[in-house]
């Protein structure tokens, strides 16, 4: 399981490093061709969300990996299940389902590392 773990955080801190870095690197103009959500928030928003998620996914990796402060793990997947658990709010609100959808399995996944790191498989 520890291994899993593992690899469901990797997968995880990829995808959030990936989007957070988009989000605070891009201009608001060019974020809105492939994030329509982006329209509805300042540039400040956006890039707060982006600082977030790479945050997010730096403390899924870095204190498990160099035995430094491992309660940060859990701590940051939790932070990114809230994340995405306001990330579903408003794109229920839109009735945007497709994203919900993909909003729930990174939340699932941030809570499966929550639970395991937090609980039975601690680093």
């Amino acid at each position: 399981m520890n291994i899993f773990l593992w690899i469901v955080q990797a997968v995880l801190a990829v995808m959030f490093a990936v989007a957070g870095v988009t989000k605070f690197t891009q201009p608001k103009d060019k974020l809105v061709e492939k994030l329509p959500w982006v329209a509805d928030f300042s540039p400040g928003t956006v890039r707060f969300i982006g600082v977030v998620e790479f945050a997010g996914a730096l403390g899924l990796l870095l204190p498990g990996a160099t035995g430094i402060a491992t309660v940060l793990t859990p701590l940051a997947a939790v932070g990114l299940g809230i994340t995405m658990l306001l990330a579903a709010s408003y794109h229920a609100r839109k009735k945007e389902f497709p994203a919900i959808g993909f909003t729930a399995v990174l939340l699932i996944l941030a809570a499966l590392v929550a639970w395991g790191r937090f609980g039975p498989y601690s680093i």
